[in-house]
Formats: C-alpha cells, structure tokens, sequence
C-alpha cells in the first residue's frame, strides 16, 4: 500500500516537473511567435516605404511628362501613368500585407497577453492552495506532534505504573517468600526439636531400660549368691564325712 502510494506520488510529481517544462517550452514558442509576427510587420513596413516611394517617382516622373509639350511627351505621359498604376497596385497590395500582418502580431500580442495573465491568475491560485495546503501540513504536523507528546505522556505514565505495580509485587513476592522462609524455618525449627525431645525421649527410654536391665541383671546375680553359699555348705559336710570314713 505504501509503495503504491509513494509510486502515485512519484507519478504525480513527474506529471507536474512535465507540465512545467511544457508551460516554459509554450511561453518560448509564444514569444518566438510574437518576435516573428513583428518581424514580418517589420519587413512589410519597409516594403510599403519602398512602394510609396515608388509611387511618389512615378507621380514625379507623370507631372514632368505632362509638363512637356512634344509628340513623345504623350507616349511618356502614358508609360508613366503605367508604371504609377503599377506602383499604386503595388503599393495597395503592401499596405493591406502590412495590415493583415499588423492585426496578427496585435492578435499575437492580446492571445500571448491573455495567456499570460491567465498563467499569472493560474500561478497565484496555485500559490495560495499551495499556501493552504502547506499550513494544513504544518497543521497536521503540529497535530502529530501533539499526539505523540501524549502518547508518550500515556507511555511513560503506563510505564511508570507498570513498574509501581511491578514494585509491589515484588514486595509482595519477596513479604510472601519471607513469611514462607520464616514459617519454613519455624517448621524446621519445631521438627528439629520435635526430633531432639523424641531423640532425648528415646535416649531416656533406653536410659531406663538398661538401667532397668542392669537391677534385673543384679537382682539375678544377688539371688545366686546366696544358693551358691548353701551349696558349698551342702557339699562341705560330705567332705567332712568322707573324711571320716576314711
């Protein structure tokens, strides 16, 4: 989409860079046909002299052939009246050149005028849309500008909160994980000393059982010692008779 529109604008840019140089080549051939036109006129206006001139000799030269009183004065009269009705043609024939070509180069001059002021009337529109438009562009980018100074307001702000919440959360985490530890540790604590007083219990336990063992153990002991002195007293008198039968 955005090379499609980058290659319209390409387009129309190229389009206008044509234009202009369409508009310059035109107001070179406008004034190319206005500089010709006054040529021309020019040219014809020397002509029309020079015919004028002419015709001015050729009325001279009949006035001085009438003058004369001779018989080829008449033939003379007549062969001037020739040439002045030839330098009258041709003299009619340049002034009505000269004045066709004097209306074209006025024509030339009021078309390539009214071209002008209308380039100039064109120009100036152009000048102002491009006036408008450029104070709609500064518009816009001033518009922009404060979109993204508050989107970035917003940003910093979402930003910021986000880092507040992130804070208490970890604060939250690390209270929770405290407590958790402490209780662990409590935990601990009560096993280990349930683990002592079982161990110190046992311990007693088989304190009292050994001790318990050991009275057993003398009580045996203790009431042999008397059957074994009852023995020996038994089996003295035995010996005693033997030794009296012997």
């Amino acid at each position: 989409m955005a090379a499609r529109k980058k290659k319209a604008v390409n387009q129309i840019a190229e389009l206008e860079q044509q234009l202009a140089q369409l508009k310059t080549q035109l107001s070179k051939a406008r004034a190319a046909q206005e500089a010709d036109a006054q040529k021309a006129a020019d040219k014809l206006n020397k002509e029309v002299s020079k015919a004028n001139t002419a015709v001015k000799s050729a009325r001279t030269k009949l006035a001085a052939a009438r003058k004369k009183k001779t018989p080829a004065a008449a033939r003379q009269a007549s062969a001037a009246q020739t040439k002045l009705n030839a330098a009258l043609k041709v003299a009619d024939s340049a002034k009505q050149q000269l004045a066709d070509a004097k209306q074209k180069l006025a024509d030339t001059k009021a078309a390539n005028k009214l071209a002008s002021a209308h380039e100039k009337a064109v120009a100036k529109a152009e000048a102002a849309m491009a006036k408008v438009q450029q104070a709609a562009e500064k518009k816009a980018a001033a518009k922009a500008k404060i979109a993204a100074k508050k989107a970035a307001t917003r940003a910093k702000a979402a930003e910021k909160k986000a880092a507040a919440k992130a804070k208490v959360a970890a604060k939250k985490a690390a209270v929770k994980a405290k407590a958790a530890a402490k209780k662990a540790a409590a935990k601990q604590k009560a096993a280990e000393k349930k683990a002592a007083a079982k161990a110190k219990a046992a311990a007693k336990k088989a304190g009292t059982k050994a001790k318990a063992k050991t009275r057993k153990v003398k009580r045996k002991v203790t009431s042999k010692k008397p059957a074994a002195k009852k023995t020996a007293a038994k089996r003295r008198p035995r010996k005693a008779k033997a030794k009296a039968s012997s």
